[in-house]
Protein backbone atom coordinates (compact mmCIF):
# COMPACT_ATOMS: atom_id res chain seq x y z
CA UNK A 1 0.00 0.00 0.00
CA UNK A 2 1.48 3.59 -0.92
CA UNK A 3 1.51 6.20 1.32
CA UNK A 4 -0.18 9.53 0.43
CA UNK A 5 1.77 12.52 2.16
CA UNK A 6 -0.41 15.64 3.03
CA UNK A 7 0.39 17.60 -0.62
CA UNK A 8 -1.24 14.67 -2.16
CA UNK A 9 1.92 12.84 -3.38
CA UNK A 10 2.25 9.13 -3.81
CA UNK A 11 5.31 8.22 -1.20
CA UNK A 12 6.58 4.42 -2.15
CA UNK A 13 6.65 1.76 0.03
CA UNK A 14 9.15 1.74 3.36
CA UNK A 15 10.16 -0.99 5.39
CA UNK A 16 8.53 0.00 8.61
CA UNK A 17 10.93 0.04 11.64
CA UNK A 18 7.86 0.19 14.20
CA UNK A 19 8.72 -3.39 16.05
CA UNK A 20 12.83 -2.73 16.21
CA UNK A 21 12.37 1.08 17.21
CA UNK A 22 9.85 -0.08 20.20
CA UNK A 23 11.10 -2.69 21.38
CA UNK A 24 14.71 -0.68 21.74
CA UNK A 25 12.44 2.18 22.84
CA UNK A 26 11.04 -0.09 25.98
CA UNK A 27 14.55 -1.55 26.74
CA UNK A 28 17.23 1.05 25.90
CA UNK A 29 15.08 4.25 26.08
CA UNK A 30 17.26 6.40 27.97
CA UNK A 31 20.01 5.77 25.58
CA UNK A 32 17.97 6.89 22.42
CA UNK A 33 19.02 4.02 20.37
CA UNK A 34 15.58 4.33 19.32
CA UNK A 35 15.91 7.57 17.73
CA UNK A 36 19.04 6.80 16.31
CA UNK A 37 17.56 3.45 13.93
CA UNK A 38 14.88 6.22 12.93
CA UNK A 39 17.40 8.55 11.58
CA UNK A 40 16.82 11.23 14.47
CA UNK A 41 21.03 11.98 15.02
CA UNK A 42 19.01 14.83 17.18
CA UNK A 43 16.85 13.44 18.81
CA UNK A 44 19.40 10.72 20.37
CA UNK A 45 22.17 12.59 21.23
CA UNK A 46 19.70 14.97 23.42
CA UNK A 47 18.46 11.62 24.96
CA UNK A 48 21.96 10.41 25.10
CA UNK A 49 22.95 14.46 27.15
CA UNK A 50 20.02 13.73 29.33
CA UNK A 51 21.16 10.72 30.33
CA UNK A 52 24.63 10.75 31.59
CA UNK A 53 25.34 14.30 31.48
CA UNK A 54 22.45 15.91 33.15
CA UNK A 55 22.01 12.42 34.85
CA UNK A 56 25.06 12.58 37.33
CA UNK A 57 24.57 16.46 37.62
CA UNK A 58 20.58 15.43 38.76
CA UNK A 59 21.80 12.42 40.60
CA UNK A 60 19.99 10.33 38.17
CA UNK A 61 16.65 12.17 38.03
CA UNK A 62 17.12 13.25 34.69
CA UNK A 63 18.13 9.74 33.92
CA UNK A 64 14.54 8.38 35.16
CA UNK A 65 12.43 11.41 33.03
CA UNK A 66 14.55 10.48 30.27
CA UNK A 67 14.07 6.91 30.07
CA UNK A 68 10.16 6.88 31.05
CA UNK A 69 10.19 9.02 27.60
CA UNK A 70 11.67 5.91 25.99
CA UNK A 71 8.82 3.76 27.64
CA UNK A 72 6.51 5.59 26.65
CA UNK A 73 7.26 6.14 23.09
CA UNK A 74 7.77 2.52 22.48
CA UNK A 75 4.34 2.21 23.54
CA UNK A 76 3.08 4.64 20.88
CA UNK A 77 5.51 3.24 18.44
CA UNK A 78 4.19 -0.74 18.85
CA UNK A 79 0.58 0.35 18.91
CA UNK A 80 0.38 1.91 15.84
CA UNK A 81 -0.29 0.35 12.34
CA UNK A 82 3.08 -0.01 10.53
CA UNK A 83 1.72 2.83 7.75
CA UNK A 84 0.52 4.90 10.76
CA UNK A 85 3.88 4.40 11.86
CA UNK A 86 5.55 5.04 8.51
CA UNK A 87 3.64 8.04 7.58
CA UNK A 88 4.16 9.63 11.37
CA UNK A 89 7.86 8.84 11.91
CA UNK A 90 9.54 7.81 9.04
CA UNK A 91 7.79 10.07 5.86
CA UNK A 92 7.31 13.40 8.10
CA UNK A 93 10.13 13.08 10.05
CA UNK A 94 8.03 13.84 13.74
CA UNK A 95 11.16 13.26 16.20
CA UNK A 96 9.03 13.49 19.37
CA UNK A 97 6.02 11.27 20.93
Amino acid sequence: MNVIDENGNTIPNQESKRVLAGILAIVLGGLGIHKFILGYTKEGIIMLVGTFILGIITCGIAAWVVAVIGLVEGIIYLTKSDEEFIYTYQTNDRGWF
